[in-house]
C-alpha cells in the first residue's frame, strides 16, 4: 500500500508554502531496529532527515516500507516548522501539558479539601445504610 498521489502532492505544496527547499534537506537511510522482525533489521528503511537552515533533526521509522518512512519524516518536518513559525500551540503541545497537568502532584491544601469531601460522601452514604436491630 504506497502513499497516494495526491498525498504527495499536497505535501510537496505544504513544504513549498512554508518554503522549505528540496535540496536543503539532508537525507539519509539507515538501519533500521526494533519490531518487524528480520526485513527491518537487515535494510536501510529509516529516514534520517536534516533541515539544514532551522537544524532540525528528524529520524522516522513508522513503517517498513522506505517511501512511507520517507513521506512520515518529511511530515514531521513541516509539523515543526510550522510549530516554530506559529507562536500559537500545537495540538500535539497542548495535549502534552494537559497529560502533565493531569499527573502533578496536588498541593497540600488541595489534598485536604478532596479528603474532606470524601469524609463528607462517606458519612451521607453511612447514613443511607439499613438499620442494625438487635431483635434476637
Amino acid at each position: 500500500m504506497n502513499i497516494s498521489l495526491e498525498k504527495q502532492n499536497l505535501l510537496k505544496k505544504r513544504m513549498k508554502d512554508l518554503q522549505i527547499d528540496p535540496d536543503d534537506l539532508i537525507e539519509k537511510f539507515i538501519l533500521g531496529s526494533g519490531k518487524g522482525g528480520q526485513k527491518v533489521n537487515k535494510t536501510n528503511s529509516c529516514v534520517y532527515l536534516k533541515h539544514t537552515p532551522t537544524g532540525i533533526e528528524i529520524k522516522c521509522q513508522k513503517d517498513r516500507s522506505r517511501e512511507k518512512n520517507r513521506y512520515f519524516a518529511r511530515k514531521e518536518l513541516c509539523d515543526r516548522i510550522e510549530e516554530r513559525t506559529t507562536e500559537a500551540k500545537s495540538k500535539k503541545k497542548m495535549a502534552i501539558e494537559k497529560i502533565r497537568r493531569q499527573k502533578r502532584k496536588r498541593s497540600k491544601r488541595a489534598k485536604e479539601k478532596m479528603l474532606d469531601e470524601k469524609k463528607k460522601h462517606s458519612s451521607t452514604k453511612n447514613l443511607r445504610k439499613p438499620i442494625k436491630s438487635n431483635d434476637n
